[in-house]
Order: C-alpha cells, then structure tokens, then sequence
C-alpha cells in the first residue's frame, strides 16, 4: 500500500515525492514519459553536447528556500542569460534597455533622457486590462509593434489585446546598460543537467518510479491512499467542462560543425520568421566543443501542453474545474497544469513545498 500515488514526475510531482519520503511515506510516481524530469529533463546527442529535449530551461528564482533546497541534489554553474532580439536588421538587448533604444534610434542617450524618451512615446492607458495595455503604456506603439505585437501573435495565436496583462508585464523595460534577461538574486545552472538533479532527488528508498505508465491504467490494480495529480486538471475530470486551450511548442534541433552558431544564448525573432527564438545550448551549459546544438521553436496548438493561455474565459472554465475538485479531498492537483497557471520552474517549486508543508501540517493536525 503506497501513502501517495503521484502522477507526473515534472518538479511538481518530484519535489513533493521528496518531501514526503523524507516523513516516512511510501511513494509511487508514474509518468507517461520514458523518462523523469518532465519538461525540464536534458540528455546528452549523439555529439555529446547536453540539450534540453523540450526547450531552453533557464533557472532563476529570488527564493533562497527554493535555491537552497534544489541546491541539495546538485552543485549550480552560475549563469545569467542574455537574449538579443532581430530587429530592424539590428540584434538589439531584449527586454528592451538602454543600449537598444540607443542602437535603433541612432541616440547617444543618458539614462534620464531615455526615460523621458519613452514617456515622450508612451501611450497611457487606464486600466490596464490586456498585454496589449501593458505595453502602449510604457513604450508606445512604435516599440510595440516591434517588439512585443509579432512576437505575441507567433507565441500564442492571439493579438496581445486578446491576452492578459500579466504576459507582457513578465518582461520589463530598463533604462540602464543592464542586459541581463532575468535579474533575480539566484540565477543558475544545474552543473550537471537538470536529469542528474531529479535522479539524486529521487533516489530515496520510500519511492518507486514508473515510466511510460498511464495512471489510470493502475488506478484498481495498485492500492494507494491519496492521489496527487500534475496533468491537466480537465484531463482528469474527462472535459466535462470542455478542454483548457494550450500552447505548444515544435522544437526543431540542428547539430552544426562550428564552434558558436550566435553571440548570446537565445535570439528572439518578434517580426520574422514562422519561429520565436533560437537558442544554443552550449552557452546555458557552459559545455566546450567543437560542434554546437541550436534549437528552432515554433509555437503551435497541437502537441504537448505547454502553456496555459491567460485568458479572463479559460480562467473561468478551470475555476469550475478548481470547484469541481473540491469533492474530491482524496486528490490534490498542483502544477503549471493541475493549477492551469503559468509558473516558471521556481513558482512550481515553490507551490510544491507549500502544499508538502499544508499535507505535512493537516496529518500532524489529524495525528
């Protein structure tokens, strides 16, 4: 008899297989994968070069918890990622800062002027409701177009008008030289690969893995007491409410016979090209070769489920989903799906630990 049945091995699901061996309880974790890690898991091609099977996974967090409690299962390479964005024939700093206004404008701008520039351009808007607000409000609609509109309608078939504030508003615009993507307090690289880490992170003795197993295949044949679900929370109640959209992505891969293929990790495409962003590996790993990996995504509705559309219509189909599993104390559902939220690797981290300690609190409660 497991304690817990936890379905995806994904951070959400890994973590808390962690924490709760740890307490002494039996674990199983299924995935439909073959392998752990969910989208987060690496392995080394055919060149020896390590890639990210589902994309670039860069890691950063202002939580000390959260780094130091990743930070048991493997050593960190520091890196601070760079994206440089096509732009009027231009590869300029995005998000966009100082050196990019500089550069597409033909300015010799100060850090004041360029905030007076951009208030000069800006178009308020109140409230701010949509992506699309976020944006006109702080730069106008000239960098608007160049940089976020394009990039918006590839990424998630939609104009930005149609999507929540809250994507746009992940990238902000700096008046200084700073060209770092993220500017968080930690911000690094499992120096092994983000695989290695989930193996130490699950090699407790309370935990069985299976792989390429369909949970609902076991669901009457292996006797558990909870339920801990990271799919796609409609998936689980069937679609009763109809589906959740998703985006996802094709990752197009291509090994080259150079050194470096580009001058930074990824370059964004916002006005051509049917793919986002090209990134290459090996400045993410930090790895040395004579040949180099790059990755082409382009964003598309079929296929994995990627990411959750912030959308005031979807939000409201999973909240009757969220009431839905309400009946259902004996199942808990976290993750960027189980919650339908659009969480980076940390948040999801962060959730995971929270609902350990909220298991961990209401069974000592009930003790």
């Amino acid at each position: 008899m497991y304690d817990f049945l936890i379905v995806g091995c994904g951070f959400a699901g890994a973590v808390l297989a962690e924490r709760l061996a740890e307490e002494g309880k039996k674990i199983l974790i299924v995935d439909k994968r073959n392998h752990i890690a969910g989208n987060a898991y690496d392995y080394y091609n055919e060149e020896g070069i390590l890639i990210h099977k589902y994309g670039p996974h860069i890691f950063h967090t202002n939580s000390e918890d959260v780094f130091k409690y990743l930070g048991k299962f493997t050593e960190w390479r520091p890196y601070e990622h760079r994206v440089l964005g096509s732009v009027d024939g231009l590869l300029v700093p995005i998000p966009i800062n100082l050196t990019t206004i500089n550069e597409l404008y033909g300015k010799d701008l100060t850090s004041d002027e360029v905030t007076d520039f951009l208030a000069s351009k800006a178009e308020k808007r109140n409230p701010i409701l949509t992506s699309e607000d976020v944006v006109l409000n702080v730069v106008g609609k000239e960098l608007y177009e160049k940089f976020f509109k394009g990039y918006t309608k590839k990424q998630w078939d939609l104009d930005p008008s149609e999507l929540d504030a809250s994507v746009t508003a992940r990238v902000p615009t700096r008046t200084n030289k700073d060209d770092r993507y993220f500017t968080d307090s930690f911000q690094a690289m499992p120096k092994n690969g983000y695989t290695e880490m989930f193996k130490k992170m699950l090699s407790h003795k309370n935990i069985s893995i299976m792989l390429q197993t369909d949970y609902q295949d076991i669901l009457d044949v292996i006797p558990f007491k909870k339920l801990i679900y990271t799919g796609p929370i409609d998936s689980y109640f069937d679609y009763c409410y109809g589906k959740l959209p998703y985006r996802s992505i094709d990752f197009k891969f291509e090994t080259l016979n150079q050194a470096n293929y580009q001058a930074t990790g990824t370059v964004n495409f916002p006005t051509s090209n049917l793919y986002t962003r090209i990134t290459e590996f090996k400045f993410l790993t930090g790895q040395k070769n004579d040949k180099t990996t790059i990755v082409y995504e382009y964003p598309t509705a079929e296929g994995d489920p990627y990411y959750p559309i912030p959308r005031k219509q979807n939000q409201e189909i999973y909240n009757q989903y969220k009431k839905l599993a309400e009946d259902h104390p004996n199942v808990l559902f976290t993750g960027r799906l189980g919650t339908y939220k659009y969480y980076n690797m940390d948040q999801v981290v962060a959730q995971s630990l929270a609902l350990f300690r909220k298991i961990k609190n209401k069974e000592e409660y009930v003790q």
